[in-house]
């Protein structure tokens, strides 16, 4: 059940308002992202923005490469702190942010590092081909051959067997596409036991939410997630085919699922209907819903963050 209390503005936090209010203003001061080139907007996002400050990159970090179907296919590896965690508990396979446009693997390392040390994970985070130049399916191709590598090879590597997965926004909706090719094509329904889902990019035929949204660039908005799906999904192809947007797929017998999403994302209406859909499938799961809460506000520190980082450590736990 829903509380309806978590949309009314009066339950939003000084903190998130003032968050909120500086994000906005930090993009309107900053060149429309579609109007410089792609390769500059990943370098600038690399380097960091006021909008979008660097997160920091792990000095543990290392690097795993498999066969993928584009060529070699990097996973960037954090391992839990050996003095905590002297055996694994599990994987975590992680799929980052971007549009499926923007983005790296290395990019959230902050993120994996907590995963780590906290559930006693490796955590592994796939280089998956971007598009323009790489559209639909590469990089769900490429998170396929990362999940099959794990779930195969990678268990007798690490010596466990407990996999996870997760992902934000475009990393999201890859996680899903990921977990229904398993079942579908490999007949692996249960190779991950949950999966962490964070704002996602479920339906890039878009829903209301995201049509309904505007300009305001309150870390995205209706342009950025219209031009993120038209480079990803090549003109011709139905955007809600349920190879293309999981919201349309048949979710039966997938893992149990963490959705957590803010009030104030474009994207809300993907986990309001997602999270829907996968409970009625049976699937199991919880929905966080947290007031004024941005697009991937996770981004930005704060105690709204602190609180689903510590959520997303209690799922995760639960699931080795």
């Amino acid at each position: 059940m829903i509380d309806h209390a978590l949309f009314d503005p009066a339950t939003i936090d000084p903190e998130t308002k003032r968050l909120n209010a500086e994000i906005v203003a930090a993009h309107a001061a900053q060149a429309d992202p579609w109007s410089i080139p792609i390769a500059e907007v990943r370098k600038r996002r690399r380097q960091g923005t006021q909008a979008s400050p660097a997160m920091p990159r792990s000095a543990r970090a290392e690097t795993v490469t498999i066969d993928g179907p584009g060529g070699p296919l990097a996973l960037r590896v954090i391992r839990p702190n050996p003095k905590k965690w002297p055996r694994l508990r599990g994987a975590y396979l992680h799929i980052h942010r971007g549009g499926w446009v923007w983005g790296a693997a290395d990019e959230q390392d902050p993120w994996l590092e907590r995963i780590a040390d906290v559930c006693g994970f490796v955590c592994l985070s796939v280089e998956y081909r971007l598009a323009p130049e790489h559209p639909y399916p590469a990089a769900l191709e490429d998170c396929e051959a990362a999940a099959l590598w794990l779930a195969g090879p990678g268990r007798a590597e690490f010596g466990i067997s407990a996999l996870t997965i997760g992902g934000e926004s475009a990393g999201a909706h890859l996680a899903v596409m990921t977990m229904l090719r398993l079942r579908d094509r490999h007949a692996m329904p249960s190779a991950f036991r949950g999966a962490n889902l964070n704002a996602g990019f479920f339906d890039l035929g878009l829903t209301p939410s995201v049509r309904n949204w505007g300009d305001e660039r309150l870390v995205v908005n209706t342009k950025d997630l219209t031009t993120f799906a038209n480079d990803y999904v090549r003109e011709g192809i139905d955007r809600r085919r349920p190879d293309v947007s999981p919201l349309y797929a048949d979710l039966k017998g997938l893992p149990p699922a963490l959705f957590s999403v803010g009030t104030h994302d474009p994207l809300l209406d993907d986990t309001l209907y997602m999270s829907a859909r996968w409970a009625a499938a049976g699937n199991g799961g919880h929905t966080a819903i947290y007031p004024g809460g941005c697009h991937v506000f996770l981004r930005y520190p704060g105690a709204m963050t602190e609180r689903a980082l510590e959520l997303i450590d209690r799922f995760l736990m639960a699931l080795a």
